[in-house]
């Protein structure tokens, strides 16, 4: 998936931000290497959300079984 980011020039060198990924920010001396270090937080920021999105669906399955609920998990289609 590709992702558009803002480069901000300053007197350290490059900040660097990924718009669609609130709080995903990183830095670098030059262009190549902000990008290069913008790139690699989006890998880990994806991957903590796919974790994060796990460990919830976890948690509120156990919820409703716990309040005894009947519980299922199911899949939705959407178009863009």
């Amino acid at each position: 998936m590709r992702y558009q980011v803002i480069l901000i020039k300053s007197d350290e060198g490059y900040a660097v931000h990924c718009p669609e990924l609130p709080a995903c920010w990183s830095q670098g001396s030059t262009q190549d290497e902000a990008l290069e270090n913008i790139t690699q937080a989006i890998s880990e920021y994806l991957d903590y959300l796919s974790e994060e999105a796990v460990a919830r669906k976890a948690r509120l399955l156990q919820e409703g079984l716990d309040e005894g609920f009947q519980v299922e998990l199911r899949e939705v289609q959407v178009s863009a």
